[in-house]
């Protein structure tokens, strides 16, 4: 009996630890170069300095036609090892869009992710957002604000094409240079967006949700972010 509680008892304190936040740390990132807690796989990503703190930011001020981030082939083998060449032939067709993918989160499934974002310009685009469910294919889902449009959307990427899910319930105008939050809820297949808190997304997935996550945008948008958070479902 009593080695059938101690059993139980590590059995709960995994399951504590599992559902504890993980807050991606960027205040040991060096400003200038590329960062170490997001692999770039699309784009050009960099450490800047906001205040005292540190963030990433997406720099599309030099993009054309969106360009896979330098070490792309290296940088996808050391994330999905002998499967990564489908995952690069499926990025370079989304190299509109780029992404950099989360460091040490290897299976979000069910839980929530935040993240802080500021836009500051962008004359195409002005997209922040969540990547989630990317896959070693290099099909992935994401949750978008576009700053061009004033709303909240999933969007899923699959095979090399590009679909609208749904858009969030209302448009919601937001200043440049100022800082918003993104949040996802996930359970099972319902998944939820938010806006500074506010509730604009509810939507039910095809299938559950399971694979990398990281930071999306698009085309010429320059944005920061911070405060990634992932919270797994206990």
């Amino acid at each position: 009996m009593k080695h059938l509680s101690t059993i139980a008892a590590v059995f709960c304190g995994l399951l504590a630890a599992q559902s504890k936040p993980v807050r991606i740390d960027l205040s040991q990132e060096k400003p200038g170069a590329e960062p170490k807690a997001f692999l770039p796989m699309v784009g050009n990503w960099v450490v800047t300095r906001d205040g005292a703190k540190n963030a990433i930011m997406v720099d599309g001020r030099q993009w054309k036609r969106g360009d896979p981030s330098g070490g792309l082939a290296d940088k996808a083998r050391a994330i999905y090892g002998s499967r990564h060449e489908e995952f690069l032939d499926n990025v370079k067709a989304f190299a509109y869009f780029p992404i950099a993918v989360a460091q040490g989160i290897d299976d979000f499934r069910n839980g929530e992710i935040s993240v802080r974002f500021q836009m500051i310009e962008g004359s195409l685009d002005r997209c922040s957002g969540i990547l989630f469910n990317l896959k070693p294919n290099g099909d992935y889902l994401a949750v978008r604000f576009n700053g061009m449009e004033d709303n909240l959307v999933l969007w899923t990427f699959n095979k090399g094409v590009r679909k609208f899910v749904k858009r969030g319930a209302e448009e919601v105008p937001l200043k440049l240079k100022e800082w918003h939050t993104i949040k996802i809820a996930v359970h099972g297949t319902r998944l939820e967006g938010f806006l500074d808190g506010r509730p604009l997304l509810d939507y039910t997935l095809a299938e559950p949700v399971s694979g990398k996550v990281g930071l999306w945008s698009k085309t010429d948008s320059v944005s920061l972010f911070d405060d990634f958070t992932v919270t797994p479902a206990p």
